[in-house]
C-alpha cells in the first residue's frame, strides 16, 4: 500500500500520543438530559426532573484535544464518523484562513484522523466532505490509517 511522506510527517505521525489526556468538564446550565419515556404520562420521575440519559455532547476547545478526551469512554464505539475538514482551497474565510501550505494541512489532518480511527467501531464508517484540492492525498493518508 502506498504512504504518503511530507515535510515534518515524522512529528504528525506521532502528534497524537503527544496530545494530553484532559476531563470534559460539564457546565450543568448549559446540559440538557434526554427524557426516558418509561414512567408515568410515559415519562420517569427521573425525566419529570430534568435528569436522565444525555442527549449528546457538545465540545467547546480544540477539535484534537476533545477527540483525545472522548477516547477513554468512547474508543471503538463510535459507528458513525462525519467530519467537514477544511478543503485548503488558497482563500481566506471571515471564520478561518483556508489557505494552508500542503505540508502543513496534511500534519493537522493527520493526527485527528488518527484519534478519529481509535473512536470508530469495527464495523463503522467514516464520511469526509473535501473537494479536488486535497482529495487525493487525503485518499492515501486514510488508506493508511483505515485500510483500503
Amino acid at each position: 500500500m502506498p504512504t504518503l511522506h511530507w515535510l515534518n510527517d515524522d512529528e504528525a505521525r506521532r502528534a497524537a500520543e503527544r496530545v494530553p489526556y484532559c476531563l470534559l468538564e460539564e457546565i450543568p446550565e448549559l446540559s440538557y438530559s434526554r427524557p426516558s419515556p418509561i414512567g408515568r404520562g410515559g415519562r420517569s420521575e427521573a425525566a419529570l426532573r430534568g435528569e436522565g440519559e444525555p442527549a449528546g455532547l457538545l465540545i467547546q476547545g480544540d477539535n484534537l484535544a476533545a477527540l483525545k478526551a472522548l477516547l477513554p469512554y468512547y474508543a471503538g464505539q463510535v459507528k458513525c464518523i462525519y467530519i467537514d475538514p477544511p478543503y485548503n482551497t488558497g482563500s481566506a474565510f471571515e471564520q478561518y484562513d483556508d489557505s494552508l501550505e500542503h505540508a502543513t494541512w496534511l500534519s493537522l489532518m493527520y493526527p485527528r484522523l488518527e484519534l478519529l480511527r481509535e473512536l470508530l467501531a469495527e464495523d463503522g464508517s467514516i464520511w469526509v466532505s473535501i473537494d479536488d484540492n486535497e482529495v487525493a492525498y487525503l485518499r492515501v493518508v486514510m488508506d493508511e490509517l483505515f485500510g483500503r
